[in-house]
């Protein structure tokens, strides 16, 4: 009888041991993934509370000019003409544009029967300080609505775009 008592107490101990190591293991990998999340937390999915910046638009020399007021977006997209029409820079204004946490979407007036819509989100780019370039992006879907005003018939084009911010080295007229 001795002898199963001191078998269960040996057992018992090695069964103690690998339970205090298994928590320990267990308690410093908690502590390691509550130590990496705020840093991921950090770099994907932060919340941007302005995205107040000029954007590259589809082509060189074209403007996307933003201004968030708490959400509310104004502002306009410039875009330059061939050299066979009138106009060299049509400006489309910002009618109707709205931010909610990193979701974007705004709609432009209509101008010579075309407007813009988008509807994405604002994320971090590469740049560090906000006069860097492309310090943040705008992606998501880019709608261009054109209405044909002979046959009334409008088309839709959709493109899945990434506008990047413009930097200060790249504004020298600000």
């Amino acid at each position: 009888m001795l002898h199963s008592a001191e078998a269960r107490i040996t057992r018992g101990s090695i069964r103690g041991s690998v339970l205090a190591k298994a928590l320990t293991c267990l308690a410093v990998l908690a502590a390691i993934a509550l130590l990496v999340r705020p840093v991921r937390s950090q770099d994907e999915g932060q919340t941007i509370d302005d995205i107040t910046a000029k954007y590259h638009f589809l082509s060189p020399g074209d403007t996307l000019a933003i201004l968030d007021e708490e959400g509310a977006l104004k502002g306009f997209i410039e875009v330059t003409q061939p050299e066979n029409e009138s106009d060299d820079i049509i400006s489309y204004d910002i009618i109707q544009g709205s931010r909610q946490k990193n979701h974007v979407e705004f709609r432009t007036n209509r101008i010579h029967e075309k407007f813009y819509h988008f509807s994405g989100t604002a994320e971090r780019g590469k740049g560090h300080t906000e006069k860097d370039p492309d310090y943040l992006h705008l992606t998501g879907d880019l709608q261009i609505v054109t209405n044909n005003s002979v046959t009334g018939k409008e088309t839709v084009q959709v493109m899945r775009v990434t506008f990047r911010s413009i930097g200060k080295s790249e504004r020298p007229d600000d």
